[in-house]
């Protein structure tokens, strides 16, 4: 068996089939590359042969590159790398040239790619090759180029092409923002030609009716002028100026395969169209050997995927949710509700009274309707999902649950009274899991007459649009609770951690250091400024003060009580509670209360609050830049080496996805681990040491880090696969 099969009709068109053996989606590989060259060579040298459609044999079209092949390349520095995409740049144009006389640009055979589904990343690269793109009225179906998500950019000609096809303008949101659309949006946006009910036999019926002039590219044309003006032309500078800001406004100059991809467009809109494919990958050859990008595609990627695919999933049958009941219909439930309904699960909400259940289901109505004005949502499935919500006061309805999310206030009393309440209802095999982001599972567990069907399942707010979901075995949690949970986040298209109990779990022990170290660096006399800039400038998406006002201040505040009662005379915030505490006493709760430590106006941020200046006046001599970003960054990075080393966190791979999609770590970096193996275990214990000095233990370089530098060795070449540090 082949990745791609070659066959020609009595209509003399050859179809190339693209179906890779024993995978869902097509991806492509050295081999299947080297295959297709030889099937075109095939084409164009047979005069019976009148043209060529190439198209797949499942679903979808194509997900992309086989990522082993860049790993490969990587493997080879430099040279290998550029040759690889050279190499797939030749068989590219040579579809796109199609025999044609380089002179008179005639003579060449029609190429046409017929798209069933999913097209992405070379899986359009490629179509955009060949002289007209068809596709299949599939809604579903996502259409785009999204490697920049992942730390690379388009390297086999996609950048260029579309470029040159649309403008910089026009490209920019599907090159720079990796967006995807669907067949009927990406022929509006002028990516694909044509939306056929049957794109092969469309296909077919344009190449036997294809010109001469129908395969000549508007760039190998006389007289091409690229769309929005080129760089020198008067439009075409502001575009590439207004370009290059945004780029940096939107990365902060951390994100390298932004600025490749932007010095790609740019450079190549200068030169012909064939030395502008070498400059592409030059620029792509400098981003695959950035070890930002290795990092981003092993998290955001390869350990984002091993998870959501069951890495981590203890060895027991199929654990299917059903019909899930959700206990408490505020925010956390009304949003577990709708995303559970969304797949198809059967929900039961349930809260203390009717009108409290049925403002829960409203939640789902109102993202409904959103999507409806936004056409991505029919009224005919806004009430498919509407009718699985059943929003009730009545337990009795938790009967056939096969699992329960509790999702009410945080206070152990309440939650161990509707666990009771639940287990008295529901069957003995249904498991059941608490929703909370503080309380150990192992203490919550005791209300229930069944700890090893009970389990932690920590959803990050808002439900519907954040992808992590932190899963967090008790001391009695069993396998099967455990794979239920999994099934479970798998089913609603999260991607799922798995953590042993520990206070504040995973996700938020790293958090919190990270908005207290921005409050003790005010307290000191940082300037404000300096704090929230420094922290978006290494990546972080928000600054530890605007994170603390979305979270809001009162929570803060409850979070630090709860914390010094449990700790005693361990606690180590008091300087962080003496401004939370003071902000709380002046009524500024955050965003929620239009004053924290930014000004609102009905919801939308101002500036930082000038109050702050008369409270905590600046130090007459400020840090350095770098200094501010390390105690920001370190705090949490030490955090998620501590949580390894006490066997919280037990797999690495998790602690660098979880911090990404859980709370925005740095996503150039790859996550905490990987950016750790970027700066160096020696580098890093010398940052450690010295802020150990100048600010405190909290600092304090962890055995395990020290060890590592110790011996040369990095964190993914001692625990990549998998492996818990405890047991290492």
């Amino acid at each position: 068996m082949t990745d791609f099969t070659y066959a020609v009709g009595a209509d003399g068109v050859a179809v190339i089939t693209w179906d890779v053996p024993n995978k869902s989606m097509n991806v492509m590989s050295l081999e299947g590359f080297a295959l297709l060259d030889t099937m075109i060579d095939t084409a164009l040298a047979d005069d019976a042969v009148k043209g060529v459609v190439i198209t797949s044999g499942k679903k979808d079209f194509a997900g992309g590159m086989d990522l082993n092949v860049i790993a490969q390349m990587r493997e080879g520095g430099a040279q290998a790398i550029f040759d690889g995409v050279m190499q797939m740049h030749a068989v590219l144009r040579k579809i796109e040239r199609a025999g044609m006389d380089p002179k008179t640009l005639k003579g060449g055979k029609p190429i046409a790619a017929a798209l069933p589904g999913t097209a992405l990343g070379i899986g359009l690269e490629l179509p955009l090759s060949t002289h007209r793109i068809f596709a299949a009225p599939n809604e579903k179906a996502k259409i785009g180029l999204p490697e920049i998500m992942v730390g690379i950019f388009p390297g086999a000609g996609g950048t260029t092409r579309l470029a040159r096809k649309m403008g910089a303008m026009m490209a920019a949101p599907f090159l720079l923002e990796g967006k995807l659309s669907n067949p009927k949006a990406a022929k509006a946006a002028g990516i694909i030609d044509e939306v056929a009910d049957d794109p092969v036999a469309a296909a077919k019926e344009w190449v036997l009716n294809a010109k001469d002039a129908d395969l000549v590219k508007p760039w190998d044309a006389k007289g091409y002028k690229m769309p929005g003006g080129a760089p020198y032309h008067p439009a075409g500078f502001m575009t590439f100026v207004g370009a290059s800001a945004m780029v940096h406004g939107k990365t902060m100059g951390v994100y390298p395969a932004a600025k490749a991809l932007l010095s790609a467009v740019y450079e190549g809109a200068l030169v012909p169209f064939d030395q502008a494919l070498k400059i592409e990958a030059r620029w792509f050859t400098n981003v695959l050997l950035n070890p930002s990008s290795s990092a981003m595609i092993r998290s955001l990627f390869i350990n984002k995927e091993a998870l959501e695919k069951g890495a981590n999933r203890p060895k027991v049958g199929d654990e299917t949710v059903k019909k899930v009941g959700i206990l408490g219909a505020g925010m956390m439930g009304a949003g577990i509700a709708y995303v559970s309904a969304s797949v198809g699960i059967e929900v039961v909400l349930i809260d203390n009274s009717q009108e409290a259940a049925d403002r829960g289901k409203s939640y789902s109505t109102a993202i409904l309707d959103k999507g409806i004005s936004r056409k991505k949502m029919t009224e005919e499935k806004k009430a498919e999902v509407l009718s699985r919500i059943t929003p009730t006061t009545d337990y009795a309805a938790l009967d056939g649950c096969d699992l329960i999310v509790e999702a009410v206030f945080e206070d152990p009393t309440v939650k161990a009274e509707v666990t009771q309440r639940a287990e008295a209802i529901i069957p003995t095999d249904a498991i059941f899991a608490t929703n909370t982001s503080t309380l150990p599972i192992s203490m919550l567990a005791k209300a229930s007459a069944r700890p090893d069907q009970f389990i932690g399942i920590h959803f990050f707010s808002p439900v519907d649009k954040m992808l992590l979901v932190e899963i967090i075995k008790g001391a009695q949690t069993g396998d099967r609770a455990v794979a239920k949970a999994l099934d479970f986040v798998r089913q609603i298209r999260k991607t799922p951690i798995v953590v042993n109990d520990a206070r504040f779990f995973y996700a938020n022990r790293c958090i919190i250091p990270y908005i207290n170290e921005g409050i003790r660096m005010l307290a000191e006399g940082v300037n404000p400024t300096l704090i929230e800039n420094a922290a978006k400038l290494v990546g972080m998406p928000l600054g530890p003060l605007q994170l603390v006002d979305e979270t809001s201040i009162d929570l803060g505040v409850k979070i630090a009580k709860a914390t010094k009662a449990a700790m005693g005379d361990a606690y180590p915030d008091e300087a962080v509670d003496e401004v939370l505490f003071w902000m709380a006493d002046q009524g500024r709760m955050g965003k929620k209360a239009d004053a924290g430590f930014y000004t609102y106006a009905g919801g939308k941020r101002g500036g930082l609050w000038d109050g702050l200046a008369a409270q905590y006046p600046e130090a007459e001599t400020q840090p350095d830049l770098h200094e501010v970003q390390h105690r920001l960054l370190m705090v949490q990075v030490l955090e998620a080496v501590r949580a390894f080393e006490d066997g919280v966190l037990t797999d690495i791979r998790e602690g660098d996805v979880g911090a990404i999609l859980g709370w925005g770590f740095a996503p150039w970096s790859g996550g905490p681990f990987s950016w750790l193996d970027i700066i160096g275990a020696p580098r890093a214990a010398d940052i450690c040491d010295a802020l150990t000095e100048k600010h405190g233990a909290r600092f304090t370089t962890p055995a395990l880090l020290r060890d590592i530098a110790a011996k040369g060795d990095g964190f993914y070449a001692r625990f990549g696969g998998g492996q818990a540090a405890k047991a290492a």
